[in-house]
């Protein structure tokens, strides 16, 4: 479950509808995941364009968003290797979209696709990776040899991210954000040293139940009979009463026999 400590709830407002609106209406090539644990770390995976030595691979990236983003770009690296001018042997993602050219309105659907074009259109001239840029501006067939061999060797399927699990993952994002306000609320109403009632577990069904008072009086609780035909458990309240008329009529009996057998005493003395 999502707990996005690291950005502030107005932000993480605006990603949930982003990631939202990827998860049902990816662009082109590219398939968006994220960080259950963590929203501000965006995976996606971008295949490599038709026409490009990364065609028919699947390259894993992250995007890294501070808790200022939008006012600061995130930072982009990828995952899976690559041979590319403008990505570094860390990974490092170099594109003027995330440095001197960024705008707070832009989202993270104009940055993916960003990215994903660098691939059509490296720029050797601000290169990361010295030897791929050297190599792209001087003999492109040993530039694309190169990263073809990565490509294949290092860019294969990928597991690919689970349908829905962004929307699901929003959805529980908004559930945690609600239980929260709600128990925050819930902490203001009670005031502070009040005691809740307590009520016993598991009661006999027949037994008073006591109710425990935050003055720490017991006071006695009014219960209805519980009626049940389980083996074991209260007996019906009819069956009850039948019992106890049993027991008064055997004692009138009794009583009656007691005075008749007086009368008979009284007699033989006479």
């Amino acid at each position: 479950m999502a707990t996005n400590e690291n950005l502030p709830p107005n932000v993480i407002k605006q990603l949930a509808k982003e990631l939202k609106n990827l998860d049902e209406s990816p662009p082109e090539g590219i398939k968006v995941g994220v960080n259950d644990d963590d929203f501000s770390i965006i995976y996606a995976d971008i295949e490599g364009p038709a026409g490009t030595p990364y065609e028919n691979g699947v390259f894993r990236m992250k995007l890294l968003l501070s808790r200022d983003f939008p006012h600061s770009p995130p930072k982009g690296y990828f995952l899976t290797k690559i041979f590319h001018p403008n990505i570094a042997t860390n990974g490092e993602i170099c594109v003027n979209t995330l440095k001197k050219d960024w705008n707070p309105s832009l989202g993270l659907r104009h940055i993916l696709i960003v990215v994903r074009c660098l691939l059509i259109e490296p720029f050797p001239e601000s290169a990361l990776n010295e030897q791929a840029g050297k190599m792209l501006l001087e003999n492109y067939e040993e530039y694309a040899k190169h990263a073809r061999l990565y490509t294949g060797i290092h860019a294969k399927s990928k597991p690919k991210f689970k349908t829905g699990a962004i929307s699901e993952s929003t959805t529980a994002l908004n559930v945690d954000q609600t239980n929260s306000s709600a128990l925050n609320a819930d902490q203001k109403i009670t005031a502070p040293g009040a005691a809740m009632p307590v009520i016993s577990a598991s009661p006999s069904p027949l037994a008073p139940i006591t109710v425990t008072r935050g003055n720490g009086q017991d006071q006695p609780a009014v219960v209805a009979p519980v009626e049940t035909g389980v083996s074991g458990c209260a007996a019906p309240a009819a069956a009850t009463t039948t019992t106890l008329r049993k027991e008064g009529g055997l004692a009138k009996a009794q009583a009656d026999k007691k005075k008749i057998d007086a009368r008979k005493k009284s007699l033989k003395r006479l």
